[in-house]
């Protein structure tokens, strides 16, 4: 029997490769094309994320956002539970949170109506293939029960694969952004 787990496993192996090799690349303003999709957006609060080892940076689209209305990034809460999301600010102080990834000193949260979520691998289908610990799926889940939320996922090119070894639990994306080109599902 094949177990998804060990498919996941070797999916996320070949994209944190091919992430790598894109990340190396140091691609000059790689943000370009979140800052104009956000900037249709402008007042509507968001969440971003603070880039950990070889992700896509999308600070400097989040700096241009937080200009215009509310900009947080994800909090961890604890394992199987859904994200938070504190308020962020350029020049804000930042602490250590979970896995890496720096949170605001101090907690301050707020509910987004738009993600800009991290990923592994991304499919032309909006598929979305994270981490592993499902926050995003929990999150997503929960936020669209609420209200339209809009998932969009930021990633390098390179990071687009095919056959992604999706669940029914995974939430799709409503669009992908790259260093080149929108994506819209």
């Amino acid at each position: 029997m094949i177990d998804l787990r060990e498919i996941k496993a070797v999916a996320r192996k070949a994209a944190f490769a091919r992430r790598k090799a894109a990340f190396d690349r140091n691609i000059p303003g790689a943000a370009g094309h979140l800052s104009e999709v956000l900037a249709g957006y402008r007042g509507v609060p968001l969440s971003g994320f603070v880039p950990i080892r070889t992700e896509i940076d999308p600070l400097p689209a989040m700096a241009e956002a937080a200009a215009h209305g509310p900009v947080g990034v994800p909090v961890i809460q604890a394992k199987d539970m859904p994200l938070k999301f504190s308020r962020w600010q350029p020049d804000g102080a930042l602490r250590d949170g979970p896995f890496g990834a720096a949170v605001p000193e101090v907690d301050d949260f707020f509910e987004p109506e738009i993600l800009i979520v991290p990923l592994v691998a991304f499919d032309v289908a909006g598929g979305r293939l994270g981490y592993g610990g499902g926050f995003y799926d929990r999150t997503l889940e929960l936020l669209r029960a609420k209200r339209s939320t809009l998932a969009i996922g930021f990633a390098f090119d390179a990071q687009e694969a095919t056959d992604l070894p999706l669940e029914a639990t995974d939430q799709p994306l409503d669009m992908v952004v790259t260093e080149s080109r929108v994506l819209q599902f």
